[in-house]
C-alpha cells in the first residue's frame, strides 16, 4: 500500500529542493557599438536571450547595456523583470548595469543604484581616476516559493582607474554592509580585475565574500579567462575578470564559464559566467 502523506512528503521536500536553487549568470553583452561590424548588437541580441533562456538563468546581472538594448531584451525575455538606470544621469543617458530576474520566481522587495564615486549618492559623478562613471544596481529579493529574501549587487569597475577599482571594492564593501547586512547576498560584475588584485583580496577580506569559482562544491567547468574580443582564444590566458562573489549563506553547486558560439562568433567579446546556488 501506498503511503500517501510520505509520498507527498517525499514531493513536496523534491520540489521545495529544486525551487531552492538559484542559477546566476553574470553576463558582459557588449554594448550596442555601429563600428562592432559583422558582431553588432542586432548579430547577437537573439544569441544573448537564448543563451540566457537555455541555461534558465534565474537572475542575470548585465553590464554595458544601453537603453535600446533594455528595450530588445525586455521583448526577447518574456517572463523577466529588470531594474536599473543609466549611469551618465540615474535615468536612460549612459550604459546600464542592470539585473533582470525571473519575474515568476522571485519578487521584488526594493531596489536601487549608488554610484562608485566620492559621492555615491549623486546621479552621474565619476570617482577617483576613473575614466567613466560607474554604477551599482541592487536588488533586494524573495523567492516565492519559500520565502526566502536576499540580497544582489551588480557592477562594472573601470576599465582604467587602478585607484578606482580599489576604492570602489571599499565602497561596495560598505554599502553591502549597510544595505544587506548579514542577509544572504550575491556580488557579479565585470570586474576588469583579476584574482590576487588588490580590489580582488579587498572583496574577499574576511570572508566578507566569498569567489563562486573557488568554492564551488564541484569542478569549475570550461575555461578560466572570461574576456574574449570576440576572437577564439588560442589558449586560456586566465584572464578572469568576470566573477560571481556570495556571502556564506550559499552554497556554489557548479560554476560554469560558457563559451557557446553561434555560426563561429560569440554572442559578447566577454564570456557569461554562471552559478547554481543554493541557500
Amino acid at each position: 500500500m501506498i503511503n500517501r502523506p510520505l509520498l507527498t512528503l517525499v514531493l513536496l521536500c523534491s520540489v521545495m529542493g529544486v525551487r531552492a536553487q538559484i542559477n546566476v549568470l553574470s553576463f558582459n553583452i557588449r554594448y550596442d557599438n555601429p563600428r562592432d561590424g559583422e558582431h553588432n548588437w542586432q548579430y547577437r541580441k537573439e544569441n544573448v536571450a537564448s543563451l540566457i533562456q537555455y541555461y534558465e538563468a534565474d537572475i542575470i546581472g548585465m553590464q554595458e547595456v544601453l537603453k535600446s538594448q533594455l528595450v530588445d531584451l525586455e521583448l526577447l525575455l518574456p517572463g523577466y523583470a529588470w531594474e536599473g538606470v543609466g549611469r551618465d544621469d540615474g535615468k536612460e543617458a549612459g550604459e546600464y548595469s542592470p539585473v533582470f530576474y525571473n519575474s515568476a520566481k522571485f519578487e521584488k522587495v526594493a531596489s536601487a543604484t549608488f554610484w562608485l564615486s566620492e559621492t555615491c549618492d549623486i546621479p552621474g559623478k565619476m570617482g577617483w581616476d576613473a575614466a567613466c562613471n560607474r554604477v551599482v544596481t541592487w536588488l533586494h529579493l524573495r523567492e516565492k516559493a519559500t520565502g526566502k529574501a536576499f540580497f544582489f549587487f551588480n557592477t562594472h569597475f573601470d576599465h582604467k582607474g587602478t585607484t578606482a577599482r580599489l576604492e570602489s571594492a571599499r565602497l561596495i564593501r560598505r554599502k553591502i554592509k549597510e544595505i544587506a547586512g548579514d542577509a544572504p547576498t550575491i556580488l557579479t560584475g565585470d570586474f576588469n580585475c583579476i584574482p590576487g588584485s588588490e580590489p580582488y583580496q579587498t572583496l574577499i577580506a574576511d570572508k566578507g565574500l566569498q569567489d563562486a569559482f573557488t568554492i564551488c562544491q564541484s569542478p569549475p567547468y570550461g575555461q578560466i579567462g572570461t574576456f574574449n574580443g570576440f576572437k577564439v582564444p588560442e589558449n586560456d590566458n586566465e584572464r578572469r575578470i568576470d566573477i560571481i562573489f556570495v556571502n556564506e549563506a550559499f552554497a556554489v553547486k557548479k560554476h560554469a564559464i560558457l563559451t557557446d558560439m553561434w555560426g563561429g562568433k560569440f554572442p559578447s567579446d566577454h564570456f557569461p559566467v554562471l552559478t547554481r546556488l543554493v541557500f
